[in-house]
């Protein structure tokens, strides 16, 4: 693990090590974190950019399938310290509550027109004829409605494409689910097989669409038609009457009235045993069920011999062991 002493001053990518406090570059060397450096979690972006402006770093990066994720970064504990201090005293201020007010409150009109946006880009990929406008508009609600949720990860967040692919790529994932047997499907664990099949239905959902831009009536058992007709989950949850409360458990407080209020009842005799056994009695074909033997009592010592009453009840231990080993 040599050359750790002079990565310390260079500012690298990294991935986690085979070890505690090491880490391996993109060339495959393993390095050691140099002394005196803590590792900085991910989740505060304003923190580990203070952190990264303050001098050299090691960034963590992990690849899971094809993509990478962020394991936070090594650097020296008094830089992280330093910016914790700065950063909480910053936070700390009523300028800083005001600008996270002005940040949400532009995310949020942001967001709003994003909506607008990509539902009139589905609606333009869609192209329904004009007899089918109103199914196209609640397609466009219901895939905008899934396909822009912040932090969805879904196609329609990506910056990668063109809005009008995206729209494009939104309708054909929610016609997969909402309209194919997919979610169901037992797919073989072989490379490149999912994506065959998710080509297979692509042809179909497009085929279907084909059939709306035409103009062309739907039928009964259209799956696109029954998807739309389906309430939203959110219109689901509004029709639905609000849930009665369950009642107050009332049948302890008689019992426990009862219990206070009146003496104990001795508990019956069983009863159970008893016209069993006066059956196998009076008939005479029955077999009479025969006692278990009982043990018999060790011998009793005279008064005032304890060690001989101890050894009798030892005795009468080692008897009965070696009965249950010989049976």
């Amino acid at each position: 693990m040599s050359g750790a002493g002079a990565a310390a001053s260079r500012t690298l990518t990294v991935a986690p090590g085979p070890r505690a406090r090491t880490v391996r570059t993109d060339a495959g060397e393993v390095l050691a974190v140099p002394e005196g450096w803590e590792h900085l979690p991910p989740g505060d972006a304003g923190l580990t950019r203070r952190v990264k402006a303050a001098g050299p770093t090691w960034t963590m990066k992990e690849k899971v399938g094809r993509r990478d994720f962020s394991r936070g970064l090594w650097a020296p504990a008094a830089h992280i310290a330093s910016a914790q201090r700065a950063l909480e005293r910053e936070r700390a201020t009523p300028e800083y509550e005001r600008k996270l007010a002005q940040g949400r409150e532009r995310r949020a009109k942001e967001q709003v027109a994003y909506e607008g946006d990509f539902r009139r880009a589905v609606v333009a990929f869609l192209r329904f004829a004009p007899r089918h406008a109103a199914m196209a508009s609640e397609l466009a609600e219901r895939v905008a409605a899934h396909a822009t949720v912040v932090g969805s990860g879904t196609v329609g967040r990506t910056q990668r494409i063109s809005i009008a692919e995206r729209a494009e790529a939104a309708v054909i994932a929610w016609m997969r689910h909402a309209t194919t047997a997919y979610d169901h499907m037992q797919i073989a664990r072989v490379k490149g097989r999912r994506r065959e099949v998710r080509r297979e239905l692509a042809k179909g959902s497009r085929a279907l669409l084909e059939r709306y831009r035409r103009g062309e009536a739907p039928d009964a058992a259209c799956p696109l038609a029954k998807a739309l007709a389906t309430p939203r989950p959110a219109e689901t949850a509004t029709s639905e009457a609000p849930p009665t409360p369950a009642p107050a458990p009332r049948a302890r407080a008689p019992r426990a009235a009862a219990a206070v209020s009146s003496p104990p009842t001795p508990t019956p005799a069983p009863r159970a045993q008893a016209p069993r056994a006066a059956a196998a009695v009076s008939s005479p074909s029955a077999p009479r069920p025969t006692p278990p033997a009982r043990r018999p009592p060790p011998p009793a010592a005279p008064p005032g011999d304890e060690p001989a009453a101890r050894e009798a009840r030892q005795a009468a231990v080692r008897a009965r062991l070696a009965r249950r080993t010989t049976r």
